[in-house]
């Protein structure tokens, strides 16, 4: 690791633990973003003077340790962060990752029930092994249920898994997918935004949510009940502006999923077909943006 990386991710572990002037961690990431530099923001809220500092120790020490594990550390400011995750909303100051990054990478969250219907696996698996089949990366959250089904079948299919879990990246949970985890880090990607050894609690999971809509390009909810976390996620994705696929049976059980239908990006699903057709106009849109600016700046 470079010396000037070494030391921005020195600075933002410091202030975040720290937490200068009572500052939360959202306003923290936006002094970091305003002024590009963990270093700079540290050095006005706490002072270069006192620096190498306890804290500061501790940081590097736990870089070090992380490295050795395989987890690696990613800060807001570093080139491997998820491009899309950073244009959102109170978006993570750091993620911890195992596996390989993608710049750019074009992937879909299928999201759903942990108690799901057979009919509910059915369909993930079936949504999971069409986006293997369009290239596109199938992104959830490794609990159990349709989690589960849409990455087993996108590992089956030869695809790339990317695994967004609500705890730190050195726990499972559920534990029985333990080998799962392993299987999606050696295949794509896991992806965690809380220290490491952070277990599960009640906050995380809607925090784990709201980062899988922003790294896809669109939520797909599978199966769903009125209080479960694809509902959350559904909600946030409309919130970040991200499309959300509602399949017919979510629609049809949930209060909710109908108060979304004809809100901007909100896409009804009654079939597979329907999901593929909607998830490539959704893949080919930054093309068509990208040729409409370049015939603007042509005609110009």
């Amino acid at each position: 690791m470079e010396q000037s990386t070494l030391d921005e991710h020195t600075a933002l572990i410091v202030l975040l633990r720290t937490r200068p002037a009572g500052l939360k961690w959202p306003e923290i990431v936006a002094q970091v973003l305003e002024q590009g530099s963990a270093v700079a923001v540290r050095d006005s809220l706490i002072g270069a003077e006192l620096l190498p500092s306890a804290d500061s120790i501790t940081a590097r020490e736990d870089l070090r340790a992380w490295a050795v594990s395989d987890n690696r550390f990613v800060s807001i400011l570093d080139e491997h962060y998820p491009s899309r995750l950073r244009g959102i909303h109170e978006a993570p100051p750091f993620v911890f990752m195992r596996g390989t990054p993608a710049a750019g990478d074009v992937g879909v969250s299928v999201v759903g029930s942990r108690n799901a219907s057979a009919r509910g696996i059915e369909m993930a698996r079936a949504i999971a092994q069409t986006l293997v089949s369009m290239d596109v990366s199938v992104i959830s959250g490794l609990a159990a249920g349709i989690d589960t089904a849409a990455h087993t079948a996108c590992l089956e299919a030869g695809g790339r898994p990317v695994g967004v879990i609500g705890t730190g990246i050195n726990l499972q949970y559920p534990a029985a997918n333990r080998e799962l985890h392993r299987r999606v880090a050696e295949a794509g990607l896991l992806l965690s935004q809380f220290w490491p050894d952070q277990p599960p609690q009640k906050h995380t999971f809607p925090m784990r949510n709201a980062t899988m809509s922003g790294y896809g390009i669109a939520t797909l909810v599978v199966e769903a009940g009125e209080h479960s976390g694809a509902r959350i996620q559904a909600r946030v994705a409309v919130q970040h502006g991200r499309p959300v696929i509602l399949t017919d049976s979510v629609i049809e059980n949930n209060v909710w999923a109908r108060e979304l239908v004809g809100q901007p990006g909100v896409h009804p699903a009654a079939s597979i077909a329907e999901v593929k057709d909607i998830v490539g106009s959704l893949v080919e849109e930054p093309s068509r943006v990208s040729s409409a600016l370049d015939s603007l700046v042509s005609a110009i």
